[in-house]
């Protein structure tokens, strides 16, 4: 018989008080280990994910999909490259944040804790198993994997080889736990333990991020889609920006942060649009549009409202032509979803308009969306990109599996002098 959910919670639970004993170097050699691991197993991890890929396509899973569930030399290497990443980067448990001595002598400080238990719940991304694991584990952390049905036999092989660095390095291995029960009801069972679990992180489709947070007893980060602008002002660098769009839209358009709205001041719109429908075509993206855009490129079709909410993940992007900066931004207030919204300009007082006017987790100026990532951002790797503001907004690192809580030493000092005892 196999263990329970909430078995295998509390097995994962005791398994973390180790974790959170081990000092910065175990923790980072544990890293090392895994992605050394990995490594070996790489002919193992990608048979799997043939089979995996295989079996999607006999369901017709779609291209955006397969994408995310595709490994291949180059991008597992990738994997074993961000789980060294997150070992070369400053421990986050027991930093002190903060610190002040009092007006009663003592010493005030804040440090930084793990948060406890994390379970994942994600689609697809076999490569959320060894990022997650590696984040949780840096930070102190257990966590419990529930990956999806589609990913089922790339996970089993990632995990394989995280839990062997684990029993290797003499640790319990249920700190990374993966669940085999991928019922419906048995992600049910784990969305209900708020007594075990700290946090549940969801990625995938929006539909699972909303039956997640509809559902879960526990505290959730959402991510609910990426719908990310890209805003040409009239003071852009035409040239720049044609790079921009070309690489937020085609290099990777399956990705959360690739583009799916372009937004051009009318000041540039002649000149830039022929030019971007142009660049964007010779990729295959497919382009809909208002009436001011048809105007200068007649061939173009019509967008509608949904397509401005649309999150494509696909080669096509909607388009629109505004006033300016503030109609640019009145634009992204009501259709876009908190995830990275770009500026091309080079008027510095209207890139900074755009930048505190938005309440995005990313904000690039004159520079792709395809940076939003936390590789890119310094952080090895991301457990997911936070889009409520909660205690971490934007993509997640290691420092945010941690809280901070307050220590306090004294000399002995009591808040009430009748309280003395001693003479």
């Amino acid at each position: 018989m196999t263990d329970s959910v909430r078995e295998l919670a509390l097995k994962c639970k005791q398994a973390a008080v180790q974790v959170a004993e081990l000092s910065e170097n175990d923790k980072n050699a544990l890293l090392r280990a895994m992605a050394d691991e990995l490594e070996a197993q790489a002919e193992t991890v990608l048979a799997a994910n043939a089979e995996d890929m295989k079996a999607a396509r006999e369901k017709g899973i779609g291209e955006a999909m397969l994408d995310r569930l595709a490994l291949d030399e180059k991008r597992l290497a990738g994997v074993a490259d961000a789980l060294r990443f997150v070992a070369s980067l400053p421990d986050p448990v027991g930093e002190v944040t903060e610190s002040h001595t009092s007006d009663k002598g003592f010493e005030i400080q804040r440090v930084r804790v793990p948060l406890g238990i994390i379970g994942m719940i994600y689609e697809a991304r076999p490569n959320v198993t060894a990022d997650a694991a590696a984040l949780c584990l840096k930070a102190g952390n257990g966590v419990i994997l529930r990956g999806g049905k589609e990913a089922v036999r790339s996970n089993t092989a990632i995990a394989a080889c995280l839990r062997k660095a684990l029993r290797d390095a003499g640790l319990d291995e249920h700190a990374v736990t993966l669940m085999e029960d991928l019922s419906r009801e048995a992600m049910m069972e784990m969305m209900q333990l708020n007594d075990i679990l700290d946090l549940l992180i969801p990625r995938g489709g929006e539909g699972l991020i909303r039956f997640v947070n509809e559902n879960a007893r526990v505290p959730v980060i959402k991510h609910y889609k990426g719908v990310c602008h890209l805003y040409v002002d009239a003071s852009a660098d035409l040239g720049k920006a044609l790079d921009i769009l070309v690489d937020g839209k085609t290099t990777r358009p399956a990705a959360c942060n690739s583009l799916e709205n372009l937004l051009v001041s009318k000041d540039v719109a002649d000149a830039f649009l022929p030019r971007a429908v142009e660049a964007l075509r010779k990729h295959g993206v497919e382009i809909v549009a208002d009436e001011a855009s048809r105007k200068i490129v007649p061939d173009l079709a019509e967008a509608t409202d949904e397509d401005y909410a649309t999150e494509f993940l696909a080669l096509k992007i909607a388009v629109r032509v505004v006033d300016d900066v503030d109609a640019a931004i009145a634009h992204i207030r009501q259709y876009g979803s908190d995830h990275t919204e770009v500026i091309a300009a080079e008027d510095e007082s209207v890139a900074n308009r755009f930048v505190h006017a938005l309440r995005a987790a990313v904000v690039m100026i004159n520079a792709s969306s395809r940076f939003s990532d936390g590789g890119e951002l310094g952080l090895g790797a991301e457990i997911g990109i936070s889009t409520t503001r909660l205690h971490a907004y934007g993509p997640m690192g290691a420092e945010a599996l941690t809280i901070e809580r307050f220590v306090l030493r004294g000399h002995g000092e009591v808040r009430h002098a009748e309280s003395k005892a001693a003479a």
